[in-house]
């Protein structure tokens, strides 16, 4: 069994920047992912705040960072980590079919998307239940869809969606929205997009096919039916940590405790990007969460 000098969990934006950094410091590295490349930045049809990059599509930037590390050979796992445990030389990583061995190990394994938790939500995801109105929107060309959040996603999502649906229902549970200014200018005078605030959906309706949602509203309790062909989540994420629970601590919502040097609270463990407790969660700050993290792991190896 090879020893790799720093296995990178997660190739999102801050994996893959961990990646380039250790691989040009002359480590052996092994970026490990089991879904593809990219992490939630492939959902942006338009990123506009990446410096150097005024307007890119989030898919181009993240095969533009692919590109880069294949330019230094990177060497790719598509595998699923299930756990760790510690060795007297570092780390094993347990995958359903390999172990895979690291002196130092960068925990990059980014969010995933929060549901709804109402019937017919599961049953109908993929089947006009969706998490990204970018690569899913033109499959509802010409027909009413309905998009749920308040931050910056559902806006983007609702704003995207009105260039080929006749009508965009933006639904949300509070009076007021998260996401920033610029977006909300975009979304005032939109003729096809209609506000719903202070409403939930209680139920998606649909048997082979989602085919509208049941609203409620917050103040009066009133309920009404809504006929949609699609609806586009956007009501936050989760942590995907829950494999290294037992390895490294986390806070009370399940994202690992990390310093500024983005050390956990294991011995040659680090953690970058959306997976780690912070503030700010931004495509620029997952690439300086991998920057750091991957100097720090060089660090550490080195001592």
């Amino acid at each position: 069994m090879n020893k790799y000098d720093i296995v990178i969990v997660g190739a999102g934006p801050a994996g893959m920047t961990a990646a380039l950094y250790a691989l040009r410091a002359g480590k052996s590295t092994l970026l490990v992912e089991g879904k593809s490349y990219g992490g939630q930045i492939v959902q942006s049809r338009m990123v506009e705040n990446y410096p150097g990059a005024p307007e890119i599509g989030g898919f181009e930037l993240a095969e533009q960072m692919m590109t880069q590390l294949r330019a230094l050979s990177v060497e790719i796992k598509w595998a699923e980590i299930t756990g760790m445990r510690s060795t007297d030389g570092g780390w094993e990583l347990l995958t359903r079919d390999a172990v895979i061995a690291a002196r130092a190990v960068i925990l990059a394994t980014g969010v995933g998307h929060r549901t709804l938790g109402v019937p017919g939500e599961e049953r109908l995801i993929g089947r006009g239940v969706s998490f990204c109105a970018t690569c899913d929107g033109m499959f509802f060309r010409g027909r009413e869809v309905a998009v749920v959040g308040g931050g910056n996603t559902a806006v983007q999502d609702a704003l995207v969606l009105a260039e080929t649906s006749p009508k965009v229902y933006l639904i949300h549970r509070r009076e007021g929205f998260r996401a920033e200014k610029y977006l909300l200018d975009k979304l005032e005078g939109n003729e096809k997009i209609e506000i719903i605030t202070e409403t939930v959906v209680d139920e998606i309706k649909g048997e082979n096919s989602v085919s509208g949602v049941v609203l409620r509203n917050l103040k009066s309790g009133e309920r009404r039916d809504l006929d949609v062909a699609g609806v586009f989540l956007a009501v936050g994420v989760l942590p995907q940590n829950a494999a290294f629970a037992d390895v490294v601590a986390l806070s009370e919502d399940g994202y690992i405790l990390a310093d500024g040097d983005c050390k956990t609270s294991a011995r040659g463990v680090f953690a970058a990007g959306d997976c780690r407790q912070k503030r700010v969660r931004q495509l620029t700050t997952a690439t300086s969460d991998g920057t750091v993290a991957a100097l720090s792991a060089c660090e550490y190896l080195d001592a």
